[in-house]
């Protein structure tokens, strides 16, 4: 019941694609909602260590969105009921937190989505508990890389698919894959919303970027082959082959020159090798 007021308070244009176009004076609150979902990601990170759950670090999370006064996206949603998705290792994406322990070299995405004054904040990305392994290190460079040089094609008159040839065409120069089942979303008053914003494909085809659209670009990168399946949860989604994945996710808006990063660091965290040499 509660969508309907809020979607009629945006009456803001949609394109053909059926897109949303905000107006310049909504960046204010995705700003707002995307910086606490990263401050949120900041502060997590002193909790992800060896012989932590995965279950406990959720639960600090769902403890800091409230201790913000803001609101869970995911709790509820679906039936889902975690204030994040967290996937290990070999799980690409929508991993539920449990009682499972992290070891020494575990990789882990973080993904937390929040509302805030009825705003989405939208955001992950990648932790190690205790040591990293090279391997481990070439596929979250390679990813983190990816994101930012698909989010640095944005800007009016290209389109979502030079984002995604921006992103695939990286990886697979590293000799990694593109997962192709799960897309970045449009988001703003809404969590998902048009369009699918895939992270593979051919420049110039797809929607044309328009200054107001906002969307998350979430590339997920596997260091074996592509395939996924998803789990008898219903949610997790795994790498067929068992090879490791990573992910890293922004919200963003375009802009009349560019584009507007909602959910950055506020203490230059995102990348998980921030502290090490």
């Amino acid at each position: 019941m509660l969508e309907i007021p809020v979607m009629n308070e945006h009456r803001g244009r949609q394109t053909k694609d059926g897109i949303r176009i905000y107006d310049p004076s909504d960046f204010a609150g995705m700003h707002t909602a995307g910086k606490l979902a990263a401050q949120i990601l900041d502060d997590i990170a002193e909790h992800v260590f060896v012989g932590q759950t995965t279950g406990a670090i959720d639960g600090v999370i769902t403890q800091m969105v409230e201790d913000a006064g803001a609101k869970s996206a995911t709790i509820g949603y679906k039936g889902y009921q975690h204030a994040s998705c967290i996937s290990l290792n070999h799980v690409v994406c929508h991993g539920i937190p449990g009682d499972k322990k992290l070891k020494d070299g575990d990789i882990l995405n973080i993904d937390v989505t929040v509302i805030v004054d009825g705003w989405f904040g939208d955001t992950s990305r990648m932790y190690v508990a205790g040591k990293l392994s090279r391997k481990s290190e070439r596929l979250i460079e390679v990813t983190h890389d990816a994101l930012m040089r698909g989010i640095e094609t944005v800007k009016p008159g290209n389109t979502f698919g030079d984002i995604g040839h921006a992103i695939q065409s990286f990886v697979e120069a590293h000799r990694m894959s593109v997962v192709t089942d799960f897309c970045g979303h449009g988001l703003g008053r809404v969590f998902h919303a048009p369009p699918n914003v895939l992270h593979y494909g051919r420049p110039g085809t797809g929607a044309v970027l328009e200054p107001g659209m906002f969307f998350t670009i979430e590339p997920m990168v596997n260091l074996g082959r592509a395939e996924t399946k998803v789990l008898a949860d219903d949610w997790t989604a795994v790498t067929r082959d068992k090879s490791l994945s990573a992910q890293f996710e922004h919200s963003i808006g375009v802009t009349e020159t560019g584009f507007e990063i909602f959910t950055l660091s506020p203490g230059n965290m995102f990348h998980p090798t921030y502290s090490r040499d």
